[in-house]
């Protein structure tokens, strides 16, 4: 399939140079420094948040953020010890801050935690995937720093938005999860009682 793109890109990119070259280079030049813009914004966004939670980690405050909210993790991740938690609290916390990115070691982290060892997800891994996919995000950084960086004059409106449709989200994925989860232990139960 690389090879069909890379074809694919090939042979417009020469197509583009032999009809109109010089919009072709201007264009190109000009996406190009639109794209370096646009990273180096979002790694001035990235760069606040990402410190803010290593000064979480460092300081402690991500382990009592994990005993805080551990009951409702143990309720949702009946198979995760304390070290599993902090990582889970961790990842949730990067999520609520809109920072995807960083959230994903600490995601990594926690599903390696979270497995039993089978070959197979467990519920806690599908809950877990289930949270990272609709998370609640208190402040979405990202899309404010891309509407920031597209020259939005207001680019935190979409706050409340953004909060709305998370929890939302959230909140049926997680019932949806639980649900599947429920009907899927009565099956297995059934099954194996044949």
């Amino acid at each position: 399939m690389n090879k069909i793109w890379l074809l694919m890109m090939l042979l417009g990119t020469a197509a583009l140079l032999v009809v109109n070259p010089s919009v072709t280079v201007t264009s190109m030049i000009d996406a190009s420094s639109s794209a370096l813009e646009l990273c180096l914004s979002l790694c001035a966004v990235y760069a606040v948040w990402l410190g803010i939670l290593e000064i979480l980690e460092q300081s402690g405050l991500s382990a009592k953020l994990a005993k805080l909210i551990s009951p409702l993790i143990k309720k949702l991740f009946p198979h995760a010890n304390l070290e599993v938690q902090k990582d889970i609290a961790i990842n949730l916390s990067a999520n609520m801050l809109g920072l995807g990115n960083a959230a994903t070691p600490y995601g990594i982290k926690a599903m390696r935690g979270l497995d039993d060892g089978s070959g197979v997800a467990n519920t806690s891994m599908i809950m877990l995937m289930i949270i990272n996919a609709c998370s609640i995000q208190l402040i979405p950084t990202t899309t404010i720093g891309l509407r920031a960086a597209a020259g939005s004059s207001s680019p935190a409106d979409i706050i409340l938005p953004t909060l709305i449709a998370t929890i939302t989200a959230c909140l049926t994925g997680i019932g949806l999860g639980l649900i599947c989860n429920k009907i899927y232990s009565k099956i297995k139960q059934k099954r194996s009682k044949n």
